[in-house]
């Protein structure tokens, strides 16, 4: 059986294109002569693909491997396994030296904007690193180039000469996707950009990355654990757990039928703002914590929590296959669910027929 890409687009050459990719971090033992008695399985086997100009959400809850896959992707950690073809190039096994003319077009937003900036550095100097280590020429100059780029991203120019701690965190995310969009890349993998942001600053960096990806035809990874957030940036979603894609769709079709008992359990976690219709939604409870990516469970690793779980479950690892053209599941007893729907009569989730929380920044 040929296991089709997570999520795969019908149509178009992918920019980004991730086969079988597997990170291992391995277990040792020994204080003089180590030896290695196991290994972290942080990311086992994803296959995905994004596409030029569109927005591919990540999701799934903590310690699910979601931040691995993005340094994995970028190339700051090295693959253990599997292939990662960007822009039609094998980026697989390339050196630090190969990747450097690469990563002009590869970029990466943090999490953390307090730890991902120099306090050493001036804005000046951490927006203006990627010109100087690519080489780049500008028309007027790295600094003026860096005062454009503040002042895209909504902060004053005049603040050139400042260093991070004189930011509040969401100007410091702002620096961040300054540095980001500095050489104009083709793609930006964003490793839960607005987690660590209060609510409304939240929503105005994320009107602003979909300003800027209007602006620039930029790509996106974006990785998150908040599904209303996901649900208003992204094209298609794809949903992790222990290492694995457990499934992945559009946008509109995962929120709306999804399959995988694990994603509905997901969407069922997911406020909605009336205390009507929340007190009589479906809510689906998780037994048990996350098991240890070192000693995953054999057959599908959801099947210790999963509350439909069979004999087969337990023994046989369900494969990624294709239930209706772009969406994929890895489940053997898949089942369309909307967790989302409410039976209220004269109740309507949005009358307008955008998904919840379309309008984000007024939230």
């Amino acid at each position: 059986m040929t296991t089709p890409d997570s999520g795969a687009s019908p149509v178009g050459d992918a920019l980004l294109r991730i086969t079988d990719v597997k990170k291992h971090f391995p277990i040792n033992r020994g204080i003089i002569i180590q030896r290695r008695v196991g290994a972290v399985r942080a990311v086992d086997g994803i296959s995905l693909s994004v596409f030029p100009g569109e927005t591919h959400g990540l999701v799934g809850e903590s310690g699910c491997g979601k931040s691995t896959a993005g340094r994995v992707i970028t190339r700051l950690l090295d693959i253990t396994s599997g292939s990662v073809v960007f822009d039609g190039r094998d980026i697989t096994n390339l050196s630090a030296a190969k990747m450097r003319p690469i990563r002009s077009d590869i970029q990466m937003i943090f999490q953390d904007p307090y730890s991902s900036l120099n306090p050493r550095h001036t804005v000046g100097t951490i927006v203006g690193a990627p010109f100087r280590i690519q080489n780049v020429k500008t028309e007027n100059g790295i600094k003026r180039e860096v005062q454009d780029l503040l002042a895209r991203v909504g902060l004053n120019p005049e603040h050139y000469n400042r260093y991070p701690h004189e930011f509040s965190g969401g100007q410091r995310q702002r620096i961040g996707v300054a540095r980001a969009i500095a050489l104009r890349p083709k793609l930006i993998v964003c490793d839960e950009p607005v987690s660590a942001l209060d609510v409304s600053v939240q929503a105005q960096v994320v009107n602003l990355l979909e300003d800027l990806q209007s602006e620039f035809g930029l790509a996106y990874i974006f990785i998150a654990h908040d599904l209303s957030v996901v649900r208003h940036i992204s094209d298609r979603v794809s949903v992790m757990y222990l290492g694995k894609i457990m499934e992945s769709a559009s946008r509109d079709e995962l929120y709306s039928a999804s399959l995988h008992p694990y994603t509905q359990a997901l969407l069922s976690a997911v406020p909605v703002p009336d205390p009507e219709v929340e007190s009589r939604r479906e809510r689906i409870l998780l037994s048990g914590d996350l098991p240890s990516p070192s000693n995953p469970p054999s057959g599908c690793v959801f099947h210790t929590r999963c509350w439909k779980v069979q004999e087969r479950c337990k023994v046989e690892v369900p494969v990624l296959v294709e239930s209706s053209p772009g969406h994929t599941v890895a489940c053997h007893y898949p089942e369309v669910r909307n967790v989302l729907a409410v039976d209220i009569p004269g109740y309507v989730s949005d009358p307008n027929g955008e998904p919840d929380g379309a309008d984000f920044a007024s939230q």
